[in-house]
């Protein structure tokens, strides 16, 4: 819970530096788990790649064959799933974030 809060309240401040254009979707990762659940530590080498995020920005849309804006499928906040491979790193004010198209994006959690 606590998370999500701190996430929600630094949106609006990368959001007044840097919008997606078309149907790209500007994505934050969830961090790695550290420890299993027993207790166990997790060596960097054995953690899987996260393929879960929250969105932070999204372009206004795509333009279909008449030029019109088809609209997003996801909002900022949104969670996503992911594919493991694929997306641009991108850098903000010291923090990692992914561009994706919105096709690239495989679903969104409810």
């Amino acid at each position: 819970m606590f998370i999500s809060l701190v996430r929600q309240s630094a949106v609006p401040h990368v959001l007044k530096s840097f919008a997606p254009l078309f149907d790209r979707v500007l994505v934050e990762r969830f961090t790695p788990e550290l420890k299993t659940k027993g207790g166990i530590m997790l060596p960097e080498k054995s953690q899987g790649k996260v393929l879960e995020a929250t969105v932070v920005a999204a372009g206004p849309g795509a333009r279909n064959e008449k030029g019109d804006t088809v609209p997003m499928n996801v909002k900022a906040g949104d969670r996503v799933l992911l594919p493991e491979y694929g997306g641009t790193k991108v850098i903000i004010e010291d923090k990692e974030y992914s561009i994706f198209r919105e096709s690239d994006i495989l679903g969104k959690f409810k």
